[in-house]
């Protein structure tokens, strides 16, 4: 009773953090339920997108750099929810997959999907032997492939198209898994940290397909992706460039920023915007955060 009493200061303002996480993911999923939810988390100098059907199939692509996705991702998908259908990775840098080794181990993971580059650093073999010893089912990620979410919501694969898994792993980002989401009319690309020498690939492979609304940019804004040609080719209302503050690389760059601007394209950034979330009933898409 005196520990209570000692300290009912910092127990009241526990629960008080406590019921108020509780009613923001409320209100959230109240004002997401039946549409599709695509949120860019804001995980730093990184990649990580959660993904969830008007059916609640949930999907995410890349974990981010560090801890900061079991931070954010609760505040999109629900404190209570511990499982998601599929984890992707893209690649096999650091700052992708990093926050897929602690999620393995606190949610259950219907399926992890990856190109199939290997990268023999510390990180990638812990993400690989937890997949294996919780046997989660473990699929390779081919042009061509759909993973339908259900509702009408489809996650294509447009990239790669060939085996990639003898890149080495200075050229990690060269086999980056490039997806095309769709609902009704609602479409988004998803870039990976591919360069623009892949973006030019795919605009050659059949440019028509890029044509969306919503564009997450490849490589956080280095100006080795996001072309002219290739935004030229997407026109997308908008472009997230996940990335984090004052990051040592320059990101994004100027030229990017300027590429986007001068193609009339709105550019929201997770260093200056946080997590961006947008929702679709299969008409638009729609920011909602």
């Amino acid at each position: 009773m005196q520990f209570f009493l000692r300290n009912r200061q910092y127990i009241v303002l526990g629960v008080l953090v406590f019921i108020t996480l509780g009613v923001w993911t409320a209100v959230f999923a109240e004002e997401t339920r039946g549409v599709l939810t695509v949120a860019i988390l804001d995980v730093g100098q990184g990649d990580s997108i959660f993904i969830e059907s008007p059916t609640g199939v949930q999907i995410v692509v890349d974990g981010g750099p560090d801890g900061s996705l079991l931070r954010e991702l609760p505040l999109v998908m629900g404190a209570f929810d511990r499982s998601v259908d599929a984890i992707i990775e893209t690649h096999p840098d650091a700052d992708h997959i990093a926050g897929f080794v602690d999620l393995v181990d606190r949610y259950e993971v219907g399926a992890f999907i990856e190109p199939g580059i290997t990268k023999d650093t510390l990180t990638w073999v812990a993400l690989q032997e937890k997949v294996a010893a919780q046997k989660i089912p473990h699929l390779l990620a081919r042009r061509g492939m759909r993973l339908l979410l259900g509702g009408g919501v489809e996650l294509e694969v447009l990239y790669p198209d060939t085996d990639v898994s003898g890149l080495s792993p200075s050229k990690a980002n060269e086999g980056g898994v490039v997806m095309k989401l769709s609902f009704g009319e609602a479409t988004m690309l998803l870039m990976a940290d591919v360069s623009s020498k892949v973006e030019t690939y795919l605009v050659g492979l059949d440019g028509s397909r890029l044509d969306v609304d919503l564009l997450k940019v490849g490589h956080h804004g280095s100006r080795t992706s996001t072309s002219d040609a290739f935004v030229k080719a997407a026109t997308p209302a908008a472009a997230i460039i996940s990335v984090g503050g004052d990051n040592n690389y320059g990101h994004p760059t100027g030229d990017v920023i300027h590429t986007l601007t001068k193609n009339a394209v709105t550019t929201l950034r997770t260093d200056e915007d946080g997590t961006v979330v947008f929702v679709s009933n299969g008409g638009e898409f729609v920011r909602v955060r």
